[in-house]
């Protein structure tokens, strides 16, 4: 038996057709997991960007726009546009660093952490019920391969996340 546990062997073999049912079922459960952020995100008017970029900011309070931009792999042109709306819209606050005053440091207004709530609570319901769904096992494997599909850059971010809480 490999060192993987029971069945590990007979995933190191595994056909096209595996791999495509996968590739879809990734597909579909992510439809599953934006769909109910996305309804709450019309009401506002606003797109999954915005979404990711509230929850980041929410991740890491005081987050820079260049730490965002990195997470994210967005242009620049594209995070100032989703950044406008959200400071504009009393969401996000913006402040000047204090040690460097060119850098942006973000926050969550009042308002934005009502939202970002409002968003993950519907997130974690959906994936709570999942995991209670498939157990313990699955789960910890669920996450082993999320992590192992991350690009290295992508897994540092990620990792620096999982530390901080």
């Amino acid at each position: 038996m490999a060192e993987g546990g029971p069945g590990s062997e007979s995933l190191l073999f595994l056909t096209d057709e595996q791999l495509r049912k996968g590739i879809e079922a990734m597909f579909f459960a992510y439809r599953g997991f934006t769909a109910d952020p996305d309804r709450i995100l019309e009401n506002h008017a606003y797109g999954r960007a915005h979404h990711r970029a509230i929850h980041f900011i929410n991740r890491s309070p005081g987050t820079t726009v260049n730490n965002l931009l990195s997470i994210l792999g967005v242009t620049k042109q594209s995070l100032n546009r989703v950044l406008r709306t959200l400071i504009d819209d009393g969401l996000v606050e913006s402040r000047v660093g204090t040690r460097d005053k060119r850098e942006r440091h973000l926050y969550l207004t009042e308002a934005g952490a009502a939202l970002e709530r409002e968003l993950s609570d519907a997130q974690r319901a959906r994936m709570r019920s999942a995991y209670r769904s498939a157990g313990p096992e699955a789960v910890q494997g669920f996450r082993q391969v999320l992590e192992a599909m991350m690009d290295p850059e992508m897994r540092r971010h990620f990792n620096a996340m999982k530390d901080a809480g």
